[in-house]
């Protein structure tokens, strides 16, 4: 993120504003040197709920920690398909 707006520059420049936060991911508005707000892409938002789901998912969550400590078995697609 290397977009930073300052609250009165936000408002009279918003189409860059939005034009940024896309190419970028976010950017952050401040009032008197503070961030007070961010705005995101749709991309950036899309992914932050997207982790969220799998972080409040605890199968899912097992699944990560048992890859991590090598504790998961991995096949080849075609281990998928019918033999039958």
């Amino acid at each position: 993120m290397n977009s930073i707006y300052s609250v009165s520059e936000a408002q009279s420049n918003l189409p860059r504003l939005l034009r940024d936060a896309a190419s970028e991911g976010s950017i952050a508005i401040t009032r008197h040197a503070k961030t007070v707000a961010y705005v995101i892409s749709a991309d950036r938002m899309e992914a932050i709920l997207e982790t969220m789901e799998i972080l409040g998912n605890p199968e899912a969550m097992q699944a990560i920690r048992d890859s991590e400590e090598g504790r998961t078995k991995f096949l080849p697609l075609s281990a998928l398909d019918d033999e039958g």
